[in-house]
């Protein structure tokens, strides 16, 4: 299983429907969103969609929570 990884929003602009400022986000690995600056996440919708990866800044969580947060998105 891959380890799951997990942003918080620092900025929706022109997206504050779809972000929560100061959310915790589980990113889905998409290596052609990458290479455009991109970054694929599950939204308020609980889809996933692309969004500017500026928008959010990577963390580390205790695995034990990680599996918490993967299974809930």
């Amino acid at each position: 299983m891959t380890k799951s990884k997990f942003v918080i929003c620092t900025r929706n602009t022109g997206y504050e429907v779809s972000l929560e400022l100061r959310k915790l986000y589980l990113v889905i690995p998409d290596s052609g969103a990458n290479s455009h600056g991109q970054i694929r996440v599950v939204d308020e919708s609980g889809e996933d969609y692309l969004y500017p990866s500026s928008f959010f800044v990577p963390i580390d969580l205790p695995a034990s929570v990680a599996k918490l947060f993967a299974h809930a998105a």
